[in-house]
């Protein structure tokens, strides 16, 4: 990637393109960030930037991390993403990376975490078609069935798709545009739905399909 920043999930408006048509965008407060630390090859076996986002108390820093900070001499950061950048020596610790790194209509990647929907069934989580509901098939119509395991090999495969714990993953969107660029607040707003609900730390970096 050439460039990325994080950012605080806003939450979801629409907009006005130059033809008067609506656009439904996700806002999100991009930055300021800084970067807290650089990695070499010779110290760290390979080349990236550590960048930091979000004010933090000094208090509230354990003695290892206010080392770290205080070794880099940048103020505590409450959440710290690490970037595998293309152009690392144009890149120095304490550099701001702001909302301006971005510009209307490129295209982006969002990662974030997905909102936990708790332990769902086989339907809303793998989406499998329920059972005719008529006389006979008992209360099971909405279960997962057979899951194809008899004495050989008596257990069922892994990787099988049942109910459990769905959502609260990591998610990336890949080439979402972006509508528009507020420097002055630090805000991006991005064509269409991001992961995450409001108040969700993303990462936004430019997109690998453009």
């Amino acid at each position: 990637m050439k460039k990325a920043i994080i950012g605080k999930k806003i939450g979801m408006t629409q907009l006005f393109d130059e033809r008067g048509n609506v656009v439904p965008v996700t806002a999100v407060e991009a930055g300021p960030c800084i970067v807290t630390q650089k990695k070499t090859l010779e110290n760290d076996g390979y080349e990236a930037v550590q960048v930091g986002f979000g004010e933090l108390k000094a208090s509230k820093v354990n003695k290892p991390m206010a080392g770290h900070f205080a070794k880099n001499d940048v103020a505590p950061k409450k959440f710290l993403r690490e970037f595998r950048l293309e152009d690392i020596a144009s890149v120095n610790v304490g550099d701001l990376i702001k909302a301006d790194a971005f510009a209307v209509g490129e295209a982006v990647d969002v990662t974030g975490t997905s909102k936990g929907k708790g332990t769902a069934g086989v339907i809303k989580r793998w989406n499998f078609a329920r059972l005719k509901e008529t006389h006979g098939t008992g209360p099971v119509h909405r279960h997962a069935g057979s899951q194809g395991a008899c004495s050989s090999p008596s257990r069922v495969f892994k990787g099988t798709k049942g109910a459990g714990r769905m959502g609260c993953e990591r998610v990336t969107v890949q080439n979402l545009e972006i509508v528009m660029v507020d420097v002055e607040n630090n805000v991006i707003a991005i064509k269409g739905a991001i992961p995450g609900p409001k108040g969700g730390i993303v990462v936004i970096a430019d997109s690998v399909k453009a």
